[in-house]
């Protein structure tokens, strides 16, 4: 099964709005089956939960073994018994999430259409791309995995996805693993640029090693980019994480970011000490205070990426990907 997780990630407009300079991709057909996992595990029949997860998993080929034995870690030796016990702790435990996901969730319509709409521009981009064919949601541990793409599936964790005010991710078992300016992100706008975002990875998985700073952000710039012509309708704060003021904010300082890298000579580093404070998942930026975003780096190759495409129209995404990323930095001149 290939999964890719997620935990769980200047502009003219910040509301949500089309992009003019999109393909019209109103007739590309995508089929796919939405399948609603949790109602099904929630309803279950718990006098006799084992002919339940059997049948779950009969019914759920290729996301049911996994979700018992990855996502709950359920272990093959346990007894049946010990497997009964366990599900039905689970059950107990999270019916107050199944309960939320149901008011936030009393119809997945609308994120569907924006999944099938995503799918459109990934098969208009990338024709060769074999599309998931099914879609499924589930409610796993608030503190394990989120999002995922499997072979044939993308398949939603409505568990981060019930708002960032949900009482339960203020908890200490939740923050261990995700703090609040992670949580902060789990609102059901990210359902559909957590899945984009898996496709374009498994697409173009990422190739960070022994690379320098400079080229890591140009290969998260380009990602970027990507899910922004997949995404044209969307937030473009939410496809790299951030809130639409802090967004805002680095577009403005957009050259005081710049300097930051340049003046600390930090562009060609490989010391994955200083690379780590600039790519990735991280509260603020220390040196923007404490106001400014994270994953700072990631911003900036974006901005690389983007200059360097509008001056190269002609440009095909896999072109783009394709091309090294020193030659892309120094064919752009960027200098905001």
């Amino acid at each position: 099964m290939r999964i890719a997780f997620i935990t769980i990630i200047a502009v003219l407009f910040f509301a949500r709005c089309n992009n003019d300079n999109s393909p019209n991709v109103a007739n590309i057909k995508i089929a796919i089956k939405t399948q609603r996992f949790e109602e099904d595990l929630f309803k279950a029949d718990t006098s006799n939960l084992i002919t339940k997860l059997n049948k779950l998993q009969a019914n759920y080929p290729s996301f049911g073994e996994n979700f018992f034995a990855i996502i709950l870690n359920i272990e093959p030796a346990w007894s049946e018994d010990t497997v009964a016990n366990y599900l039905q702790g689970f059950l107990t435990a999270y019916k107050p999430v199944y309960d939320s996901s149901k008011k936030v969730f009393f119809t997945f319509s609308l994120y569907e259409n924006k999944i099938i709409e995503g799918l459109k521009f990934i098969k208009h981009y990338f024709p060769s791309y074999k599309l998931p064919t099914n879609l499924i949601t589930y409610i796993g541990p608030l503190d394990g995995y989120g999002d995922i793409l499997s072979d044939d599936a993308i398949i939603i964790g409505l568990q981060h996805h019930l708002g960032k005010n949900f009482s339960l991710y203020k908890s200490e078992m939740v923050q261990q693993v995700y703090p609040s300016y992670i949580t902060d992100r789990f609102e059901p706008d990210y359902i559909t640029v957590n899945a984009m975002k898996n496709i374009v990875l498994d697409i173009f998985p990422e190739k960070l090693e022994d690379k320098t700073l400079v080229q890591q952000m140009i290969e998260k710039g380009k990602h970027l980019y990507i899910l922004q012509k997949i995404l044209p309708k969307a937030n473009p704060a939410n496809l790299i994480g951030y809130t639409t003021q802090q967004l805002k904010d680095c577009n403005l300082h957009e050259r005081a970011i710049w300097d930051l890298f340049v003046q600390n000579s930090f562009l060609q580093t490989i010391d994955n000490n200083i690379i780590k404070n600039y790519i990735g998942e991280s509260p603020k930026t220390q040196e923007l205070g404490d106001a400014s975003p994270g994953n700072i780096g990631s911003y900036v190759g974006w901005q690389i990426v983007k200059k360097y495409m509008s001056k190269n129209t002609a440009t095909t995404l896999q072109q783009l990907m394709q091309l090294d990323n020193d030659t892309l930095f120094t064919e752009t001149k960027y200098k905001p």
